[in-house]
């Protein structure tokens, strides 16, 4: 008998005439020591259903019309009110352990790492004191933090992404659990990170002869360490079977779909003779650490540290490096955001010797992408408010029809029906939001764009379909772009030239082909095998940070 068997599930939000089904007649099963990932797109109820099986939803908001949820041989949702929560309290965090997207929230910010992981062996076993301290830094240990003793006074805060999740992974496996479910546990995380984090879980399922199941979009990380796979779309399953035969012969036209929608396409060549954009040379970025009563600087940390670049017409420079790098802080720095020191010329003008005024005349002419459009986009104004503010704010097209008239292009441009211009950010998809994040930046008819990871909270179908779209509008306009991620695969797709950045320094550039090819630095090495040549069975360690 599998140690987990959900039979015809089923979830509805709400009641009545406003009632949504996000889970329709769902079924899956795990055996003891198998990993079985739930895939599809954001909405696809992947997520749902796993927080079912922990009953985890917002009752009575949520509910389950039918199905079962049978975990060694008790059936949860069968069991009444009093009893079910009694068998609840035994099963969280006890039998079932669970990981979730993003640690930052997840841990509380006030608690020291001793203390949340304390409190999980106190709940469940009645452990504290000495004995409570001594597991703890065994799981620390077995999570493979470094210097885990020195680690349990420290808060989240004082800790890297990395570390973070395997503060989690260690808490989820303080009571050594028959399960594990990690809810997207890798997709926050730098390509790097992101390959010692499922080497680790890996790992860790192996030796402690554990179930688990993966929710997530990314078929990479499927492919890589799971033995069975369930595809989800609307609330449905599609298709399932073993990893290995649905990655070779798909049969459902959505799982054709999902694996085919790797961001993928060449760049188009630029003219040689195409003028120089944007130049850099030797930029420099300190961030003072101050101390003291009045704040002096005891020292500095340098985020960009004497970096030097150019950038032509038609051109897309992709900027690639670990979170903290220096990649963000860059793209800032050379849109005269942050303060800076060194050289930047833009369309052959020192943007470091202009005044205030003439600089606010070039903004039209230099936009950026951020990473999250809905932080980055105002909730309080329509899609065509926001569009259009640009054309506003430097007082461009004053003429009612004729702004609207650039909106409406704008839109088409961007793939977005003109119609949906009176709505607002939350009534659009993720990749919709993107989409008209582009479309402000690109009303403006700039010269460069910094795209600041604007793929890397989308889903992999839409971030094809955005990096088609950023190459359409580029040959289009000749527009210069700096792209920044941790995506080594978006960049391939997308960019002519790679720069690879380390603790603010530049330790690699080439054209894309050659570099990803034939990577000299060693650290371009560790990227590169991280994102596109991952072996589960290959151990690594985050460094301390």
């Amino acid at each position: 008998m599998s140690l987990l068997d959900v039979t015809d599930l089923s979830v509805t939000f709400g009641h009545g005439e406003n009632a949504v089904e996000a889970v329709r007649g769902v079924s899956f099963s795990i055996d003891r020591g198998e990993t079985v990932a739930l895939v599809g797109e954001s909405g696809s109820g992947k997520s749902v259903s796993a927080l079912s099986v922990l009953q985890l939803l917002p009752y009575p908001l949520a509910c389950h019309p039918q199905g079962s949820i049978v975990f060694d041989g008790q059936d949860i949702l069968k069991k009444a009110i009093p009893s079910r929560e009694n068998t609840l309290r035994q099963i969280r965090g006890n039998r079932i352990g669970m990981v979730f997207q993003e640690p930052m929230t997840s841990l509380n910010p006030l608690h020291t790492i001793e203390k949340q992981i304390g409190e999980v062996l106190l709940i469940h076993k009645n452990l504290k004191g000495e004995a409570a301290k001594r597991r703890i830094i065994d799981l620390l240990n077995l999570v493979a933090l470094p210097e885990p003793e020195k680690r349990l006074h420290a808060y989240p805060h004082e800790l890297s992404g990395g570390q973070r999740q395997r503060v989690m992974i260690a808490m989820a496996l303080a009571n050594d659990p028959d399960m594990l479910i990690a809810d997207e546990p890798t997709t926050a995380l730098d390509v790097t990170v992101q390959a010692q984090i499922l080497a680790l879980l890996k790992d860790l399922q192996k030796r402690l002869d554990m179930a688990m199941l993966l929710i997530t979009h990314d078929l990479g990380i499927v492919q890589k360490i799971a033995d069975r796979v369930y595809v989800m779309q609307n609330g449905a399953l599609v298709e399932h079977g073993p990893t290995r035969g649905v990655f070779a012969a798909p049969k459902h036209p959505y799982t054709k779909m999902l694996l085919e929608s790797e961001p993928s396409g060449t760049t188009t060549p630029i003219h040689l003779d195409a003028p120089e954009v944007v130049s850099v040379n030797h930029l420099n970025v300190r961030f003072p650490i101050k101390t003291g009563l009045f704040g002096k600087p005891k020292d500095f940390i340098r985020a960009v540290d004497d970096v030097s670049l150019s950038i032509r017409e038609g051109e897309t420079l992709g900027v690639v490096g670990e979170s903290g790098s220096g990649k963000s802080t860059l793209g800032l720095a050379l849109l005269r955001l942050i303060k800076a020191e060194g050289h930047v010329a833009f369309l052959g003008r020192a943007l470091d010797a202009i005044s205030r005024k003439d600089l606010r005349a070039l903004r039209p002419a230099m936009q950026i992408v951020f990473q999250d459009p809905f932080g980055s986009l105002s909730p309080r104004m329509t899609a065509g408010e926001i569009i259009t503010e640009g054309l506003t704010i430097n007082r461009l097209s004053p003429d009612p029809i004729e702004r609207r008239k650039r909106l409406d292009d704008a839109m088409q441009e961007v793939g977005l029906d003109p119609a949906l211009r009176d709505r607002f950010p939350h009534e659009f998809s993720g990749g919709q939001r993107q989409r008209i994040a582009v479309a402000r930046a690109v009303i403006l008819k700039p010269k460069f764009i910094v795209l600041d990871e604007p793929t890397s909270a989308l889903d992999r179908s839409v971030q094809a379909q955005v990096v088609t779209l950023l190459r359409e509008v580029q040959q289009r306009h000749k527009i210069a772009f700096m792209f920044i991620s941790h995506d080594l695969k978006v960049v391939r797709a997308l960019a002519h030239r790679v720069m690879v950045m380390h603790r603010g320094r530049i330790v690699e550039q080439n054209d894309t082909e050659p570099l990803f090819e034939n990577p000299k630095d060693p650290y371009t090495k560790t990227l590169l095998a991280a994102a596109l040549h991952f072996d589960p069975q290959e151990k690594s360690t985050e460094p301390p940070r």
